[in-house]
């Protein structure tokens, strides 16, 4: 299976972009890994052609047998800087039609950055996307600050047997889905 692990984030040090890493490392047996951000891409801007940027990550998202997304939260949504892109994506070439999607996120803040998985959730759906979203278990993940050890590997083995179970939702889903 190909796995797009897009990063939603556009900070400097950012925890979703860590977390996507330890998924990407930790399943490299199993999937098929390709990574985008969302960081450096230009802003949304109505009336404009799809910059050649915003056009290859497109191209990605179609190539992808699933989309992995990290969203972090801000401002009790998704980032502005994700947000833009999936305008772009939602506007130019529709990657996302029919497209299986996964949302993971992490957060300083305890809930993990519930409020954004939501959000995202509700945004996939609208026309433009048409995206089947993985609706079973959620992977949100707070305190972010405390749950990586220096070298970015996740301090807590629980965690790392909560994203087995995850995946095995995943796998299940995709099966039923691609049969």
């Amino acid at each position: 299976m190909k796995v797009l692990a897009l990063c939603g984030s556009n900070a400097d040090n950012s925890f979703n972009e860590k977390l996507l890493k330890v998924i990407m490392n930790h399943f490299d047996h199993k999937y098929d890994f390709d990574f985008a951000t969302v960081k450096g891409l230009p802003m949304y801007k109505e009336g404009v052609d799809a910059p050649a940027e915003i056009l290859a990550l497109s191209k990605k998202v179609h190539d992808a047998d699933v989309v992995l997304i990290g969203s972090p939260e801000q401002q009790h949504s998704v980032t502005s800087a994700l947000k833009s892109v999936l305008e772009w994506l939602s506007s130019s070439a529709h990657p996302f039609h029919d497209k299986l999607v996964v949302i993971v996120s992490t957060s300083p803040m305890p809930q993990g950055a519930a409020r954004s998985q939501t959000r995202l959730k509700s945004i996939l759906a609208a026309p433009g996307f048409s995206a089947h979203v993985f609706n079973g278990d959620e992977f949100m993940m707070g305190i972010a600050p405390q749950q990586f050890d220096e070298e970015g590997n996740l301090a807590d083995p629980g965690t790392l047997k909560f994203l087995d179970h995850f995946f095995d939702e995943v796998d299940d889903w995709y099966a039923q889905l691609t049969k």
